[in-house]
C-alpha cells in the first residue's frame, strides 16, 4: 500500500505495518515536522513495544525530524532512501542519532 500523503501514512499505513518485535528496548518520542501543502506535525511515541501516533507538537521529543511532504512520501514509498535524503539535505533531524537508525528499521524513516 502506497501513501499519498504523510497524514495517510501516519494514520492508516504505519499503524497497520507496525511490528512490535522490532521495537524491543526502544523508548522514544519522535516529533515529525513535515512541511508543504500536505504537511503537519505528528508525535510518534514508541514505548513498551507499542506505538502511539498523534497529530500534535511534543514539548521535549527524543528526536525531531524535518522534511518536505513530497520528499517524505517518496522516502516512505521506497522511491528515495533515507540515506540519500539525509545526504542531500532533504531529511534533517535533531536529537539522538541511534534513535534515527531505529526509526529506519521500523519504516518511519
Amino acid at each position: 500500500m502506497e501513501a499519498k500523503t504523510p497524514k495517510d501514512f501516519f494514520e492508516k499505513i504505519l499503524p497497520q505495518k507496525f511490528d512490535p518485535s522490532k521495537t524491543e528496548g526502544v523508548d522514544c518520542v519522535v516529533q515529525m515536522n513535515i512541511t508543504g501543502d500536505n504537511g503537519g506535525n505528528w508525535t510518534i511515541t514508541l514505548k513498551d513495544q507499542k506505538i502511539e501516533i498523534k497529530e500534535e507538537m511534543h514539548p521535549s521529543p527524543t528526536i525531531t525530524v524535518k522534511m518536505k511532504d513530497t520528499d517524505y512520501v517518496k522516502m516512505i514509498n521506497g522511491k528515495m532512501s533515507g540515506e540519500r535524503a539525509f545526504m542531500t539535505g532533504k531529511l534533517r533531524f535533531k536529537g539522538n542519532m541511534s534513535a534515527a537508525l531505529k526509526l529506519r528499521n521500523l519504516g518511519i524513516l
